[in-house]
């Protein structure tokens, strides 16, 4: 009888593993925190890690332990439970967007294919994450990594794709297609 249940325990950790081995995890950033106590000072740590697949799909965790490692595997696991599918357009993103997050403000725009991604370190890390190969971006608020992270997160959620809203609105796709993915727009 404990066999099965030993089995059924095994294959899920392999399927864990392999779902693991096929995301793309970035700590993108690590901050030292001090708690004053009577004894002296407490030391702990905050993680931000960005997850994803490359292929749509994103997460974003905060973990916070006294160990680095720790800190880290609890924000992997909160990213793994964010993570949303975004919707792409070919390698970029359907539309401009411009989120807050906090003082944090960040401004996503597509680019033609061969642009590559014009972003900096803590947007570069959740578009790379998410699959975007063509993008310009300008974070326009706050430098604190963690409000740019959250920011592109939000900012990423927002999207939306360009043939629902053509349906919503009343218009032929093509007209709202970016112009260098018309012709894709009209087969």
């Amino acid at each position: 009888m404990a066999r099965p249940e030993r089995d059924r325990r095994e294959r899920r950790r392999d399927r864990e593993r392999e779902e693991r081995d096929e995301l793309d995890e970035r700590v993108v950033h690590i901050a030292r925190t001090a708690k004053v106590v009577k004894g002296g000072r407490r030391f702990a740590f905050r993680a931000v890690v960005v997850v994803g697949d490359q292929k749509g799909r994103v997460g974003v965790g905060v973990g916070k332990a006294r160990e680095v490692p720790d800190a880290i595997r609890k924000a992997s696991d909160q990213a793994r439970k964010t993570m949303v599918e975004i919707p792409l357009l070919g390698t970029t993103i359907p539309h401009a967007v411009e989120t807050n997050f906090g003082a944090g403000r960040v401004l996503l725009k597509p680019a033609s294919p061969g642009t590559g991604v014009i972003a900096g370190g803590g947007v570069r890390a959740v578009v790379e994450a998410c699959g975007v190969k063509d993008i310009l971006s300008k974070s326009l608020g706050s430098d604190n990594i963690l409000n740019v992270v959250q920011a592109t997160f939000s900012a990423l959620q927002e999207l939306q794709d360009y043939r629902v809203q053509a349906e919503r609105r009343g218009v032929e796709p093509s007209q709202l297609a970016p112009f260098w993915h018309k012709e894709e727009a009209y087969a």
